[in-house]
């Protein structure tokens, strides 16, 4: 089926350039594009005039030239051309500068990935052929710039992308749909803030050589200002991922939970609390620890809202667990597990005087939760901030939040004895998703681990609570359940 393809071209101050971006433009690719469209962002010139004269004169109903009633910046000005390319159910649109600075001859080139289905972003790179970009003009100063920040912008997202800083972009529709775009900055760095969402979703990214070419035009970008934002990007970004605070432009996740696969996460010390071949109500059973423990030889049965497929499972239950569990009186368990649980929980009480039923005589709980308390999480205070975000210790699904005092206190209020408390490291190996078998963020990590162990208060990410029943307190039929 034939692609329906825009050429999206951006222009401020561009009269003297814009009618030789257009007559460069390949007659191949006039016509097989459904529009050619330019937003002139409230020119001071006449740019968008003489995109109008040029139209008229050529008698080109494909293009179309919209004047912005007011300046609305670099992303101001992509995000309404996106938008408009939305809703006019393009599935592929080329990002062109009306400056010249992109050969529209490489239009071709920049195209074909998209058309043939093997990418959902192709950008245009200066970079790509060794020395093309000095011989094409571009001063030492911004091919410096350029490749120092592209390798930290590599660094810290994982990407081997040669260049972040073209301007020369092509998208699949699909993909940039899913994407909230309209929530980045309307300043330079939106660029930089798409990639960013494009790698967060795992789209494919495909680069192409293009020429480059430096000629008079007027820079409009303040090189110190747009690193600085840079910079502040990816540490918004990280701080996202890690959950300490929520940034909705970052908000892509797919509702799926990730594991924690260091050996100094909540999940790796639930795991190995549970003796093998033993019996296991895993209470919020998710599908990694259910993996785990079935590996171990245990006989698992898992509860959790969403239903859930395990092989070697052997039972689950899809259940809402602020209602009485589904289970016989006389079922019991050797372990029963609340990882990440009961801070999701109004009725957290009620869960714990129904989990000390079904625990077996000498049988065990753990139990594990974030810790409030956490340096990061003091300091966002201390500076008046509390923000929410969709993982991390303040989940926005989290309904109660716990001290190492206030968890300690719950657990032993309804009839457990505390065998073991164990602090958790930050969970470097999401941070750093792409380098999670690094050296360096396991290091990072163990370093860290010895902190979150001597004082678990100040710098535990998660508690990992390992108790069992207290016989010296009231039995859980006469705990009134709240």
């Amino acid at each position: 089926m034939r692609k329906k393809i825009a050429i999206f071209i951006v222009a401020y101050n561009a009269s003297s350039t814009i009618v030789k971006v257009l007559e460069r433009i390949p007659s191949s690719v006039w016509e097989t594009v459904e529009e050619v469209f330019i937003f002139d962002d409230a020119s001071h010139d006449q740019t968008h005039l003489a995109a109008e004269q040029w139209k008229n004169f050529k008698g080109l109903s494909k293009l179309t030239v919209i004047r912005n009633p007011s300046n609305l910046g670099y992303g101001g000005n992509q995000k309404l051309g996106y938008e408009y390319a939305i809703k006019k159910g393009y599935d592929i649109v080329v990002l062109l500068h009306g400056d010249g600075q992109y050969a529209p001859e490489a239009l071709p080139e920049i195209l074909a990935p998209l058309v043939e289905g093997q990418a959902e972003a192709v950008f245009g790179s200066r970079m790509l052929k060794k020395g093309a970009a000095r011989a094409g003009g571009m001063p030492l100063y911004k091919y410096i710039g350029n490749k120092i920040l592209t390798k930290f912008e590599n660094w810290a997202t994982g990407a081997k992308l040669s260049e972040w800083h073209s301007g020369y972009r092509a998208y699949s529709m699909r993909g940039l749909s899913q994407i909230p775009f309209h929530l980045n900055t309307n300043d330079f760095h939106f660029d930089s803030e798409i990639i960013i969402q494009l790698l967060d979703r795992k789209f494919r990214i495909t680069e192409v050589p293009i020429p480059t070419y430096y000629g008079d035009e007027i820079c409009y970008v303040n090189g110190m200002k747009y690193a600085g934002n840079l910079f502040k990007v990816i540490s918004q970004y990280k701080i996202h991922k890690i959950g300490w605070r929520s940034y909705p432009k970052f908000a892509l996740e797919d509702g799926n939970y990730e594991i924690k696969r260091s050996p100094y996460s909540s999940h790796a010390l639930v795991q190995k609390a549970v003796e093998s071949n033993a019996s296991v109500l895993d209470l919020g059973c998710e599908a990694e620890m259910a993996k785990g423990l079935i590996s171990k030889g245990c006989k698992v049965t898992g509860v959790n809202l969403r239903e859930l497929t395990v092989k070697g499972m052997e039972r689950f239950i899809v259940h809402d667990l602020e209602q009485p569990l589904p289970l016989s009186e006389n079922e019991k368990y050797d372990y029963i597990i609340c990882a990440d649980v009961l801070e999701h929980l109004r009725n957290a009480s009620g869960l714990l005087v129904q989990a000390k039923q079904h625990l077996a005589p000498n049988g065990r709980i753990i139990l594990s939760t974030g810790n409030v308390a956490l340096w990061v999480i003091r300091l966002s205070l201390l500076l008046g901030k509390f923000d929410y975000g969709r993982r991390g210790i303040l989940d926005e699904t989290h309904v109660r939040l716990y001290t190492l005092k206030s968890f300690k206190a719950l657990i032993g209020l309804y009839g457990f004895k505390i065998l073991s408390i164990q602090g958790t490291a930050i969970p470097f190996e999401l941070l750093f998703s792409r380098h999670a078998q690094s050296w360096w963020v396991k290091f990072i990590t163990l370093i860290y681990a010895g902190f979150a162990k001597i004082w678990k208060r100040m710098f535990a990410f998660q508690f990992v609570v390992v108790a069992e029943i207290d016989s010296g307190v009231l039995k859980p039929e006469v705990i009134k359940l709240n």
